[in-house]
C-alpha cells in the first residue's frame, strides 16, 4: 500500500522554501525521519515523515516552495495497516535562531542489529570511530557524553592525527620560533640588538615534540575519563557492520552499530619525483635538516608558505614556485599582495606560472628542471626540496566498498547536512568529507555525526568556514571573497581599513596590513571579510561570527572595540561600509 506525506501546518508561513532534500527513492524510512528542511526568513526547520517504509518517489526538491498541504513524499507502507495521517509540525517561531545546530531532542540511542550473514567478529560497540586526529576524537568523544559505547581506531601509536602529531601544531610551534626569530633582527632599527641567534635544532625538534605530546597525552586522558575504548591498527570495512583491524600480523574484527570514517588525508605526491631523503613532504620538513641550505618549496599553497616562513628564519635560502599564477590560489590578490611583496625581498625565488618537469638527485643537490607558460625551460640546483602540492583523501585506502560507501573519483566520500554517507549508519566526516580540508571543519562535523548516532536531531549548517595561512604576514578570509562574488555575478560593496593608520599595529612596526570587508550594498549586511596582517588568524573570527548571526555593518561598528587593539580595524572597516568612520578622511555617502 502506497501514500503521500504533506506538509504539515507551517502557522503564518505560506510557500517556504525547501533548502534541502534529505531523502531519495529506495530509502527505508521510520516515522520521524526528516524528510526536508525549510527555512523561512526567521527560521529553519525539519519537517519529519509522519509514517514508516520505503520512498517510492520524491515530490519536491531544492528551489521548491511548499505550503501546508504540499505533497513531499509518496512511500510505499512498511505495514499494509499503516497509512500516513497527517500531523502539526510546531511552527517556526520569531525567537528561533536563523540557523539551527545541533537541534536537540532527548530520543535514545537507536539500536541497529547487523545482518545474520555479517562475518564473525570478536568485540562489538555501539559507535566505532575510524582515525583519531581532530575530527576523529571529537566524535568519539561527543558521541561518549551522549552516553554511546564508543571504540576508537587508530593506526599510529599515539592520538591526534595528522594535525596534532605532523600538521597544524608543531608547524605553528615553529613558526613562533621563527616570528621570534624575525622580531630580533627587526628590532635592531629601533634601537635595540641582539647578537646573531644560536641555532640548537636538537632542542628546537625537543621543544616541538613537548608541545606535541602535552596534548596527545591530553587526549589519551580524556578518553579514559569518557571510557572511550582504543584500538592500535589500520582499519579496513570488510561489511556495513563490521571492520577488521590489522596491527602487524594480529587481525581483530569489530561489529558496530554506527561507525564515524575520519580517516584524513595524505600529503599528495607528484610522480615523477624521485625517492631520496633530501626530497620531503610536510611531515619531513617537521624534522628541521641541519643545514637547509638552497630549499625549494614546490607549490605556493598555505602548507608551503608556511614551512617557507620557518626554513627562511632559520637561514635557508628559500625558493617557491608555484604552477599558478597567484600564490595561495583561492585567496583574493589583494590578501596575497602584502605577502608576495615581503617574501618577494626575502626569498632568492618566487616563480609563478611555472611548473617542475623533473627533479634529479646528484652529488652535489637536486637537479630540478623547470618550464614557464611560455614553454621556457631552466634547471637549478638545490639543497632541499619540499613538495607541497596539496593533500588526497584517504576513502580509496579503507575498504570502503566493502560497506557499500561510495566514494566519487578523488576519493572523497559524499555526505548529507547530518554527515551520513549512502549507507544511513556510516558518517564521513573531516578531510575524507570533502573540502575545505581543515581541521575546525572536521570538530564541528563530528559532533554532529556523533549527536545523529545517538538519535538526536542535528544537521551541520555553519554559513562559513575561515581560512588561515599563518605565514608572515598572516593571511585569513571567511565567507564570500571578491573573486567569488565576481565569478557568480554577485553586487557587493566593500571597504578595507589599512593599518598603517591603526595605533595598534604602528606601535608593533606591522603596518603593511589591512582588513577588508564584503557587504550586501543594499542591506550592507556583512557576506565575507578578509585580513592580512599580525594576527590576521585571531581577527577573523569576530567577522565569521557576524556573518553567521546575519550582522550588517552597523552592528560591528556600534560594537565598542577596545583601543589600541588590531580589533578596531574591523570596527573600523565596517565603519567605511556605514558611513561613519572617522579615523580616515573618505568621501561622504549621499
Amino acid at each position: 500500500m502506497s501514500g503521500e506525506v504533506s506538509c504539515p501546518d507551517l502557522g503564518d508561513f505560506k510557500d517556504v522554501a525547501v533548502i534541502d532534500v534529505m531523502v531519495k527513492p529506495g530509502d527505508r524510512i521510520e516515522v520521524e525521519t526528516a524528510l526536508i528542511t525549510l527555512e523561512t526568513d526567521k527560521a529553519t526547520m525539519d519537517v519529519p515523515s509522519t509514517a514508516a517504509g520505503k520512498v517510492a518517489e520524491v515530490l519536491v526538491k531544492k528551489g521548491s516552495r511548499v505550503s501546508k498541504g504540499t505533497p513531499l513524499v509518496r512511500i510505499e507502507a512498511a505495514d499494509a495497516a499503516a497509512k500516513p495521517t497527517p500531523v502539526v509540525a510546531a511552527a517556526p517561531s520569531p525567537a528561533t535562531p536563523a540557523t539551527q545546530e545541533r537541534k536537540q531532542s532527548p530520543t535514545t540511542p537507536p539500536s541497529a542489529t547487523a545482518p545474520a550473514q555479517e562475518p564473525e567478529a570478536s568485540r562489538s560497540t555501539q559507535l566505532l570511530v575510524l582515525g583519531s586526529g581532530p575530527g576523529g576524537y571529537s566524535g568519539a568523544f561527543r558521541g561518549a557524553d551522549l552516553g554511546l559505547k564508543v571504540t576508537m581506531v587508530e593506526r599510529w601509536d599515539v592520538l591526534g592525527g595528522v594535525c596534532l602529531n605532523v600538521g597544524c601544531i608543531p608547524s605553528k610551534a615553529l613558526l613562533h620560533a621563527a616570528r621570534v626569530i624575525e622580531e630580533t633582527h627587526e628590532m635592531a632599527s629601533r634601537g635595540i640588538e641582539f647578537g646573531p641567534p644560536t641555532l640548537n635544532f636538537d632542542k628546537l625538534r625537543d621543544w616541538k615534540a613537548s608541545v606535541v605530546k602535552k596534548l596527545t597525552g591530553g587526549l589519551t586522558v580524556l578518553a579514559k575519563q569518557r571510557k572511550v575504548e582504543l584500538v592500535r591498527g589500520v582499519g579496513k570495512f570488510i561489511s556495513p557492520h563490521v571492520l577488521e583491524v590489522t596491527q602487524g600480523e594480529q587481525r581483530e574484527r569489530i561489529r558496530f552499530e554506527h561507525c564515524i570514517i575520519a580517516a584524513g588525508s595524505e600529503a599528495i605526491r607528484l610522480p615523477f619525483i624521485p625517492d631520496d631523503p633530501r626530497i620531503i613532504d610536510s611531515t619531513g620538513a617537521l624534522e628541521l635538516p641541519p643545514n637547509p641550505g638552497r630549499f625549494l618549496v614546490i607549490g605556493g599553497g598555505i602548507i608551503g608558505l608556511e614551512m617557507a616562513c620557518v626554513y627562511d628564519a632559520l637561514g635557508a635560502k628559500v625558493s617557491v614556485v608555484e604552477l599558478t599564477g597567484q600564490l595561495m590560489p583561492g585567496c583574493d590578490a589583494d590578501l596575497v599582495r602584502p605577502l608576495e611583496k615581503r617574501v618577494r625581498a626575502r626569498y632568492s625565488e618566487v616563480l609563478l606560472n611555472t611548473k617542475v618537469t623533473a627533479v634529479t638527485p646528484g652529488k652535489e643537490g637536486l637537479q630540478v628542471k623547470f618550464e614557464d607558460k611560455e614553454g621556457n625551460s631552466s634547471t637549478h640546483t638545490y639543497d632541499y626540496v619540499l613538495v607541497a602540492v596539496g593533500r588526497t583523501p584517504n576513502g580509496n585506502n579503507i575498504g570502503a566498498e566493502a560497506a557499500g560507501v561510495k566514494l566519487d573519483q578523488r576519493g572523497f566520500i559524499p555526505t548529507d547536512k547530518q554527515m551520513r554517507t549512502n549507507v544511513p549508519h556510516i558518517f564521513a566526516i573531516g578531510d575524507i568529507a570533502g573540502p575545505p580540508m581543515l581541521a575546525h571543519k572536521a570538530t564541528h562535523e563530528a559532533k554532529v555525526a556523533a549527536e545523529v548516532a545517538a538519535g538526536r536531531k542535528s544537521a551541520f549548517d555553519a554559513r562559513v568556514i575561515p581560512s588561515v595561512a599563518y605565514t608572515d604576514p598572516e593571511v585569513a578570509w571567511v565567507g564570500l571573497t571578491e573573486s567569488e562574488a565576481k565569478a557568480q555575478g554577485i553586487t557587493i560593496e566593500k571597504a578595507a581599513f589599512p593599518w598603517v593608520a591603526s595605533g595598534r599595529s604602528l606601535s608593533i612596526a606591522r603596518d603593511e596590513g589591512f582588513t577588508k570587508l564584503i557587504a550586501d550594498p543594499q542591506t550592507h549586511r556583512i557576506l565575507g571579510a578578509g585580513i592580512v596582517g599580525t594576527n590576521a588568524g585571531e581577527l577573523i573570527a569576530e567577522a565569521g561570527l557576524a556573518i553567521e548571526l546575519g550582522a550588517d555593518a552597523a552592528d560591528i561598528g556600534l560594537t565598542v572595540h577596545a583601543h589600541p587593539t588590531l580589533s578596531e580595524t574591523v570596527a573600523f572597516a565596517a565603519e567605511a561600509i556605514d558611513g561613519t568612520l572617522t579615523d580616515l578622511y573618505l568621501p561622504r555617502k549621499r
